[in-house]
Order: structure tokens, then C-alpha cells, then sequence
């Protein structure tokens, strides 16, 4: 079959009659697009037998971490290796999948990136390699994947999303102010990357600018409205910077209308409720029944053991359910974890565990206790994958935990620590944490 090439330029076995369909789905992945499912779908009825194809839809599937999942990506690659000849690239992204079908995924992202190195131009590569180190918690390794490839893309149809990308990844390792003046160029080029806009929402909030975030995101809605559920992530953003300001009703009104707008299960979208609700009873604020619908999905996806940062949003909300039979029962899985050369398994068994077990100390209020599972599990926490912000809900309740516990040293530490790590801003929760600490050092003296 005569290759056709894709938008990128790179030559792909899939008919010319199918390209343009094919496009779709790229361009589908880098903007997050709803349509990308059911564009693939349809290329996949069309064209059953593209090896590609099959392997972003068996990849797909794996990123959901979803235990159901599997078996669908099994039947993917099984039908992507009996698919029609292939071009070496598209082999490549085959075989990652089955580097993640046996439990390693930072080989597959090795293999893609491998492709992304012949071909700098790739988009699809690139997406693909942010996408795995993404949810392996490797964000140096998301910067140099995109850094090494660049200066291939300026004049790249799709520039505007790899520097959404960029920008996302300097955010991610530090360098905030590089990271919202690409991150701004990037959204100028391609209005359509809520990756690259949410990026420069990170900045503001590893910053302490909730303000500025707040003017950032209003009136770019439609930059979102596009999105998979990834549009309740970007709403998520919006709410934190209102908690940050204090405005917790109306933190609230974007979580019953927006942030959990669909009730489904998919565990970023749990994420998105728990971690908020969690971070409003940090601030002593009533949550009213909204613990209980999470609480009945986590309950029933505790099982799957795919993801550490899965398993341990499911314990935030199997806590603030108080279904304390299905928390325990989610411990002694993870316990029940045998690491061998599974490197998901490998996270959840640390840091993983000690987080869920200090999790489910500090809400049946053993502070001593939760304090000491939930340091143990700090250092590593970068494992679970994720973003800072979204880890952030656990460094706030290893600070409390040690408050609660009387160590009010210890907390004022890592409160220094976060704030070292968020370029020495001082945030709303930063600042009344320090304020309550040193209100109890002047008393002692």
C-alpha cells in the first residue's frame, strides 16, 4: 500500500482515502479533544488492520488505568501485530505496547522516544512519551524529551502545542516564569491546547497568583469546552484559585456544576473531587453529602490496582465517605501488591502504601500515626505520577498531620520545603499554616 503522509509528514500505512481521518485523531490527542474516541473508532471500523491504529488505541486504553481496560489493550495489540505490514515506526509504537502490556511502561516511553528521536517532528511521538512520563511521575524526563526535538518543529503546522507541552514541563521542574511566557505563546498559536493553557494556570498556582489565574483562565473557556473530561480538570484549576482566595462557595459552585458536572468514574475525575473536598475540610469548611458519590465509585474501582495515584484518591474519598471497611480492604491490596518487575506495582507498594495508610490514620484521627506513614511516603511521592498541584493535597495533609501531632517544627519545615518548591511563594494555605504556627510558638515562650 503507497504510504500516505500524516501531519507531521511522516509517511504512515493507513489509506489516503483514511489520512485526513487519521489527522483528526492526532490533532484529537494533542488538543484532548472529546471527537478523538469516536475518530478512532471509526478509522479502526474503516481500517482494522493499521497496526498504528491499534497500538494508540491498545496505549489509549492503558493510560485510563482501568483493570477492565487491559484486556481491551490485549485484544488492541493482538490485532496490531496481525494487522497489515507496517512501516519500522509504526512497529515501534506496537511493540511499546507491549512493553507496557508486561508491566513496563518506561521502556514503551524509551521505545517512542526512540521514534521521536528519528523523526523530530513527530507529533504523535511526542505526545505519547508526555503522556507515559506523565503518569510515571518523570517530569525531567517529559522536559528532555521535548527539548531534545524542539528546534525540529518552528515551522511545524502543530508548533503551538509542543510549546503547550514545554511549558508544562518548565512549570513541572521549576522554571516558572520561561514556563508562562511559552506557555502563553503556545496557547496564542494553537487556542485549542488546554494542556498548554492549563500550564500557565500551574504557574499561578505554584506562585501564590491566584488572581492572575483567575483573569488568565475567564474568558477562554472555549479554549476547554472542547475537551474530554479533561475539561473538569482544567474547572478544577479555576476552583483551587478561589479556595486560595477564600472563596469557598464558590470553590463549591464549580464543583457541583462543573468539576463534577458528569459523575463518572474515570479515576482523574475522582481526583478532581476528592482532592478539592479534601483541601475545603482542611479549611474546616462543610462539604455537606458530596463525599458519598465518590465514595460509592471509589469503592467499586478500589480493585483495580493500576495506578498509585488512582488508589490513593480512592482512599481520599473512600475517608471522606467513611466507608472504612473498603479502605481497609483497598490497604491490604496494596499490601497484597508483589512488585516483581511491574513498575505500577513497584509505586504502589511505596510510596504508595505508607500514603494510604497515613491517609486512613489522619481520618480516623491517629495524627502520631498518620504523620509517620505519610513522611515516609513524601520523598517518593513524585512516583505516583501526577502533577504538583495534584500531589499538593497530600503534602497538605502531611503538614497537618504533623501539626495535629504537635510538631510544629516539623510542619514549619515543610511548609519551607513546599514553598522552596514552589519558588518561595507564599500562598492563602501557606500563609495561615505559618501564621497558626507561630501563634503556638509565641504562647510556649
Amino acid at each position: 500500500m503507497p504510504l500516505s503522509d500524516d501531519l507531521s509528514g511522516i509517511p504512515t500505512s493507513i489509506s489516503s482515502a483514511w489520512i485526513g481521518d487519521w489527522n483528526r485523531v492526532i490533532e484529537g490527542i494533542l488538543s484532548h479533544a472529546a471527537s478523538t474516541g469516536p475518530d478512532l473508532g471509526r478509522v479502526l471500523s474503516a481500517c482494522p488492520d493499521f497496526a498504528l491504529g491499534q497500538a494508540i488505541r491498545g496505549v489509549s486504553c492503558l493510560l485510563l488505568g482501568r483493570a477492565e481496560m487491559v484486556a481491551v489493550a490485549r485484544q488492541a495489540y493482538a490485532a496490531a501485530l496481525a494487522g497489515a505490514p507496517a512501516t519500522m515506526r509504526e512497529m515501534a509504537f506496537v511493540h511499546a505496547l507491549g512493553d507496557w502490556l508486561q508491566g513496563r511502561p518506561s521502556r514503551a516511553a524509551a521505545r517512542i522516544q526512540v521514534v521521536l528521536t528519528l523523526n523530530p517532528r513527530d507529533a504523535l511521538a511526542m505526545k505519547m512519551v508526555q503522556a507515559i512520563h506523565f503518569i510515571m511521575g518523570r517530569p525531567d524526563a517529559m522536559r528532555a524529551s521535548v527539548e531534545g526535538v524542539l528546534a525540529a518543529w518552528t515551522d511545524h503546522p502543530a508548533r503551538g502545542y509542543i510549546l503547550g507541552c514545554h511549558a508544562f514541563t518548565l512549570e513541572e521542574t521549576g522554571e516558572f516564569a520561561r514556563a508562562e511566557r511559552i506557555g502563553r505563546d503556545g496557547v496564542a498559536m494553537a487556542p485549542a491546547d488546554a494542556w498548554g493553557l492549563h500550564a500557565v494556570a500551574h504557574v499561578y498556582d505554584s506562585t501564590g497568583r491566584a488572581t492572575e489565574g483567575l483573569t488568565w483562565l475567564t474568558g477562554r473557556e472555549a479554549s476547554w469546552a472542547h475537551c474530554n473530561n479533561f475539561r473538569f480538570h482544567v474547572w478544577w484549576h479555576r476552583a483551587l484559585m478561589h479556595l486560595d482566595l477564600g472563596a469557598h462557595d464558590t470553590a463549591l459552585a464549580l464543583y457541583d456544576a462543573d468539576i463534577r458536572a458528569e459523575k463518572t468514574d474515570d479515576y482523574r475525575d475522582i481526583a478532581n473531587g476528592a482532592s478539592l473536598l479534601a483541601r475545603l475540610e482542611l479549611e474546616g469548611v462543610d462539604v455537606g453529602d458530596r463525599w458519598d458519590e465518590l465514595a460509592d465509585l471509589s469503592e467499586n474501582r478500589a480493585t483495580d490496582g493500576c495506578l498509585a495515584f488512582a488508589d490513593l484518591h480512592y482512599m481520599l474519598a473512600l475517608c471522606g465517605g467513611e466507608r472504612d471497611k473498603a479502605a481497609l480492604g483497598l490497604i491490604a491490596r496494596m499490601q497484597a501488591t508483589r512488585p516483581l518487575a511491574n513498575e505500577a506495582a513497584r509505586v504502589i507498594a511505596h510510596p504508595g502504601l505508607h500514603v494510604a495508610q497515613g491517609l486512613h490514620a489522619f481520618a480516623t484521627g491517629d495524627y502520631p500515626m498518620a504523620w509517620m506513614h505519610l513522611r515516609a511516603g513524601r520523598a517518593d511521592l513524585v512516583q505516583i505520577g501526577g502533577s504538583h498541584a495534584q500531589r499538593d493535597v497530600f503534602d497538605r495533609i502531611t503538614i497537618e498531620a504533623a501539626l495535629r501531632s504537635g510538631c510544629t517544627e516539623a510542619a514549619e519545615a515543610l511548609l519551607r520545603d513546599r514553598m522552596a518548591r514552589r519558588g518561595g511563594a507564599l500562598d492563602g494555605y501557606a500563609a495561615a499554616r505559618l501564621s497558626l504556627i507561630h501563634a503556638v510558638q509565641a504562647q510556649a515562650v
